[in-house]
């Protein structure tokens, strides 16, 4: 039998999660490994209209990122609501209830030098607020391709200026109220980096607002990961100076709203059907 969320999430897990903005759960997808491999394949066959290859002419290798496929893609629906992750979401933020925001899978194949660029998900958001979070779910071992993340930069009081990945220039172009892009690696006594090596089936969570990066994949296999991302209880829509990404386009919300439940689904508490 299966451990069950609270043994899997520890008050010691919970506690790490609010102070650092980060924390690994090993095991937490356990039994879900398989249906993860064959969503993320699913999603590189047939690629929805946001799917990109991050890397310019002549950088070796392929970064593939795509999100926003739940609804087209049965698998990734069935690991958001049957899955532990909604449930887990909840327990680490202190939530009662938990949206769905979207999914996201990032590939990086062998030789792929380029790294996944410092930033938070936040500045990128239309959304706002405390209780947020990203679970990173690699199908893969994880070594030198790990997930690295900035410990309590969830708590600094201005985000960092969010960029395109590709062109590396601002996503916004007001950029007064963001913090420059820092560079953790050259200042190690400033930005505590946690990272840590991961087996197949094991989550590192995160929040939206946590600096976090990924090393590049040199190593001899492919390098996938699932991303899901849940808003709690006091999650609201905010207007960014520009183009959010995801865009989610026609969705009518406005400043200080709930996200909109049909978009947005509730995962926790699970309503039973009559």
């Amino acid at each position: 039998m299966r451990p069950s969320v609270s043994d899997l999430i520890t008050s010691a897990d919970i506690e790490a999660y609010q102070r650092d903005g980060a924390v690994c759960i090993p095991g937490l997808f356990d039994g879900w490994v398989d249906t993860i491999i064959e969503a993320i394949e699913q999603n590189m066959r047939a690629p929805g209209p946001y799917a990109a290859d991050n890397l310019k002419a002549g950088e070796q290798g392929r970064f593939f990122d795509d999100y926003c496929n739940w609804q087209r893609i049965p698998e990734l629906a069935k690991i958001i609501q049957e899955s532990p992750a909604a449930e887990a979401a909840a327990r680490l933020m202190g939530s009662k209830r938990v949206q769905i925001f979207h999914d996201h899978v990032l590939v990086k194949e062998p030789g792929t030098a380029k790294p996944t660029p410092w930033h938070q998900d936040a500045p990128y958001y239309f959304v706002e607020g405390r209780q947020t979070l990203s679970f990173w779910i690699p199908v893969d071992p994880v070594r030198e391709a790990s997930l690295r993340l900035v410990a309590g930069s969830h708590r600094w009081d201005k985000m960092v200026l969010p960029t395109r990945w590709l062109n590396e220039d601002s996503f916004y172009p007001d950029q007064e109220d963001f913090l420059p892009v820092p560079d953790p690696d050259a200042e190690p006594e400033k930005y505590p980096v946690l990272e840590w090596p991961m087996a197949p089936g094991d989550a590192v969570a995160f929040d939206y607002r946590t600096l976090h990066g990924a090393r590049g994949n040199l190593a001899g296999s492919r390098r996938q990961a699932l991303s899901l991302r849940f808003v709690g209880d006091d999650a609201r829509y905010v207007t960014r100076p520009g183009r959010t990404s995801p865009p989610f386009p026609g969705h009518d919300m406005k400043d200080g709203q709930i996200l909109r439940e049909d978009w947005f689904p509730v995962v926790w508490p699970v309503v039973q059907q009559e």
